[in-house]
């Protein structure tokens, strides 16, 4: 008999940034979404019911700096090209590694956004889950 266990679910993931209207240009134009102004430091984007929140401390009178988050989050994409041009093209938008196919399958590509963040969009039909989900 199998037991009622609870299980937990990631429904927000903070991106540290210095300036919150700035990484609301940026993930608008990469998302292709406006998002939702929070607070005066928190912009929210919906990401297949995750949201993914944009965070400048100061700006909602944290006694802080942001500092960028130390590895990759990464997002599974059904036209890895389309958003591999949108961050491309974006002025502060910096590609770390072009789109190729991973030794464990993944096609995809790293970047960081203007604040420093390391991302990493992976085309969707691709991604490796270790049969976890």
């Amino acid at each position: 008999m199998k037991k009622n266990v609870p299980s937990a679910r990631v429904f927000r993931v903070i991106l540290p940034v210095s300036n919150v209207s700035s990484a609301a240009a940026f993930y608008t134009a990469v998302l292709e979404q406006p998002g939702v102004r929070i607070s005066p430091g928190r912009h929210y984007f919906g990401c297949g019911g995750v949201i993914l929140a944009c965070f400048d401390p100061r700006a909602d009178g944290d006694s802080w700096d942001a500092t960028p988050n130390p590895d990759h989050i990464y997002l599974a994409v059904s036209d890895l090209g389309m958003f591999y041009q949108r961050v491309s093209e974006y002025q502060d938008g910096l590609i770390r590694q072009p789109i190729q196919t991973q030794p464990w399958g993944e096609r995809s590509f790293y970047c960081t956004d203007p604040f420093g963040n390391k991302l990493c969009f992976v085309e969707e039909q691709t991604l490796f889950t270790a049969g976890l989900i």
